[in-house]
């Protein structure tokens, strides 16, 4: 996985509420294995009308979300079924970063397993990046996962939460399995002298 650290970019807004993991990559494109080219079907049904073309409306499909790394959710985000098709379309598309004022619990840890950072914010920062995206479309805010803070364009930093051990392997870039595996050599030592 790419390390995250520290990086700036634009926000995608897409502020519906309760948005579940079945709106993020609808049931019917679950039967890949592979992490990649989810991008294309990320909340297909918003995107796309019925013949496949994209809906010039939808903010996916429009030149502000290119290249952008993050993006501005409604309040709880990823509710619903438990798949990680949800973070890997999400993280193919671009996005290291979701902001929001809630994660469904699964589909945070998902998004952490998956290398994909979930930023909570209070109510009042959520509105105040809305309105700040709907005034200037190309501002962009820095997410730093060191200090665990969100930088906006007017010098406010924002706090919020990780734990520990998410955190670690984000900043290494890391699953799970990298962190044990980092540790080979003493679980190689550890089975030798308990044989």
């Amino acid at each position: 996985m790419e390390p995250i650290k520290k990086f700036s970019s634009r926000l995608v807004p897409i502020p519906n509420e309760n948005v579940d993991t079945d709106q993020i990559t609808p049931a019917r494109f679950l039967k890949t294995t592979t992490r990649t080219g989810l991008g294309k079907v990320l909340f297909h049904d918003w995107r796309y009308d019925g013949s496949g073309n994209p809906k010039p409306d939808f903010i996916l499909n429009q030149p502000q979300a290119k290249g952008a790394r993050i993006l501005l959710a409604g309040n709880n985000f990823g509710c619903g079924s438990s798949r990680e098709h949800a973070p890997w379309a999400l993280h193919d598309f671009g996005f290291r970063a979701v902001i929001s004022t809630s994660f469904a619990d699964i589909f945070r840890s998902n998004l952490l397993k998956n290398g994909l950072l979930p930023v909570q914010v209070e109510r009042v920062t959520h509105q105040k990046l809305f309105q700040l995206v709907a005034a200037t479309p190309s501002a962009e805010v820095t997410v730093d996962l060191a200090s665990q803070s969100l930088l906006l364009p007017e010098g406010i930093q924002v706090q919020f939460p990780i734990d520990p051990f998410s955190k670690r392997c984000l900043l290494d870039g890391l699953d799970d399995l990298g962190y044990i595996l980092k540790f080979s050599d003493r679980i190689a030592e550890y089975e030798q002298k308990n044989r």
